[in-house]
Order: C-alpha cells, then structure tokens, then sequence
C-alpha cells in the first residue's frame, strides 16, 4: 500500500515524485517507457530556469535520481486497468498489481498524427516524430518538417546539421515558434519554408520518396518525388492518454482532464498535472509546477485521510 501513486514519469510526475517523497510519503511512480517521458526526446532545453542548457534526456535523469534519492520507487510497467472511484486507488498494470491512497494522473500525451494518406504505411520508413531519434538516418538527403511551432523549429534546426536541405511545411503564413527560434531558423541557409500547406499523402515504394501537398488558400495541389528516400518529421502537437479516463473524471472536449488550480479532479484523492490535464500552456517548467502542487494536495489529502490535519487545510479546500 502506498501513499501516492504517480502515473507517468515525465516532468510533471517525477516533480510530484520529489515532493510526495521529500514529505516522507511512500511514492511510486509507473512509468511505461523512459525517466523524462516526451521531455526525453527533446533535444536541448534552454528555458528552465536555473539552467543555461541541457538535453530533455538529462534533465529527466536528473530528475528521476533526485525523486529516488528522496525515497521515490520508480517501476517500469504499463497501466491497463484502474479502479480509483474508492477510497483505496488499485492500478492493474501488464507485470503487477498497486494500491495507494491517492493518484496522480501525469501521462502525459503523444504526439499528433499527420492525418494524411499513407502515413501508416511509412511510420519508421520516412515518417518520424522524434528527430533526436532519427535525423542521422537523413545525412545529406533532404528532409521536410511539418509544423511552426516551438518543438517544429528547434527539431528543423537541430536536423538541419544533418540534411542536405530542410523544409518546413505550416498550414498558415506566419510560424507560432518564439521569435528568437524563428530567427535562427530564418537566418538558417539550409532551411526554406513551403507556407499556407498541408500534406495530403506520403508515398513511395519500400521508402517515402514522394509528397502529396495542398495549398490551403489557392487549394492548388503539387507532387514533391524525389529519386532519392527522404525524411517527414512531424510536430503539430499532442493528443492526451485519457482513454482509460473517458468514462470516469470529466474531459474536454479535446480530451484533457478537467481539474482545479490544485490539481484536484471530480473525484477525491486523485490529482492530474502536467500536458494531460486541460491548461492553456504546455511546457516542461509548468508541468513540473504542476506536479509539485499535485503532490503537496495528494501528501495533505492523506494526512487528511488519516486524521493529521493541516491547519487551516479545510478551509482552503
């Protein structure tokens, strides 16, 4: 039996880690893949605060020692189940069963399909979304971007050290990115832009090798073939891991958790924090806020529970 149990590994959950753990609660946190979650795959972070620059891979280990130098259990396993409507939260995951008595819900999002025809078909074979992962297969070859925010810019920059050229499809005519990374990007000889357009179809033999494009204004469409494989990294958002929630906690109507300024949900001793629940901006530095107050009203909620109240606890509530 633990005190909190925390869902998701990435900023928001290993930030509730620290502070359910520095409380002397008993934490476990489930995390599916890797310590850092989505935060993992970012290639460089230069804007949280303390720290001039860092890998979204360190930053996530960093955090993840720290949570378990706090007492925090980390478990790798994926949940398929839960029961949390009771007192006692039950979490059914594919190697093993936890009970606790609070949640915190901090899984986080995955990236946003193309939407496009043929993507299926060449995920892992032209098609990526991490470009950490996958932007030296495209060494001198050319490589094409879809997206105009944050994560769209910096991963253009980052795979333009590898490409021969990058191309960077938005739908509108203007990018949404920050304006110091939109000036790198702009001063960038190896990146071009392709604006107002969406990507109708991949095609290709064994290989992507062929862009279907739709001019969104003049609805003018235009095939991109090259005799050469070439690379498509999309950035055009996130969808939230709400399926298990759908019939329990109360969404919106993109599916996100609904919650108070504390984290709390519609049901008592379950919180969410970081990019799964419904909130206007998605960074790592407010998913890690968000944690921290997660955990502080999941660590109140117990000793509540138990009969150790905090002063003054119930009337802020």
């Amino acid at each position: 039996m633990y005190d909190i149990i925390i869902l998701g590994a990435g900023p928001a959950g290993l930030s509730a880690g620290i502070y359910g753990a520095r409380s002397k609660k008993k934490v476990l946190i489930l995390e599916k893949a890797i310590d850092g979650g989505q935060m993992a795959e970012t290639i460089s972070i230069e804007n949280y605060p303390g720290i001039d620059k860092i890998s979204g891979a360190e930053l996530g280990q960093k955090m993840a020692e720290q949570a378990k130098s706090f007492g925090a259990e980390i478990v790798s396993d994926q949940v398929e189940s839960i029961d949390i409507k009771g007192d006692i939260k039950k979490i059914q995951g594919k190697l093993g069963s936890y009970e606790a008595k609070s949640l915190i819900i901090a899984q986080g999002s995955i990236p946003r399909p193309l939407g496009a025809k043929g993507e299926e078909k060449f995920k892992g074979k032209g098609i990526s979304f991490c470009a950490t992962c996958d932007a030296a297969f495209y060494e001198d070859l050319d490589v094409y971007v879809v997206g105009g925010g944050d994560a769209a810019i910096q991963e253009a920059l980052f795979i333009a050290n590898f490409a021969k050229k990058v191309h960077i499809i938005h739908r509108r005519d203007r990018l949404r990115a920050a304006q110091d990374i939109q000036e790198r990007a702009f001063n960038n000889k190896k990146i071009d832009f392709i604006w107002d357009t969406c990507v109708d179809e991949v095609k290709g033999d064994k290989i992507a090798n062929e862009l279907v494009i739709r001019n969104l204004k003049t609805g003018e469409v235009k095939s991109i073939k090259s005799d050469e494989p070439f690379g498509i990294f999309v950035f055009i958002g996130y969808l939230p891991n709400t399926d298990l929630y759908k019939d329990i906690l109360d969404l919106d109507d993109k599916g996100y958790i609904i919650t108070d300024d504390e984290m709390r949900t519609k049901i008592d001793g379950v919180f969410a924090a970081g990019d799964i629940r419904k909130k206007t901006i998605r960074q790592v530095v407010t998913a890690a806020g968000d944690g921290a107050i997660a955990a502080m009203n999941a660590q109140k909620y117990v000793d509540e529970k138990e009969g150790k109240l905090y002063e003054g606890f119930k009337e802020n509530k």
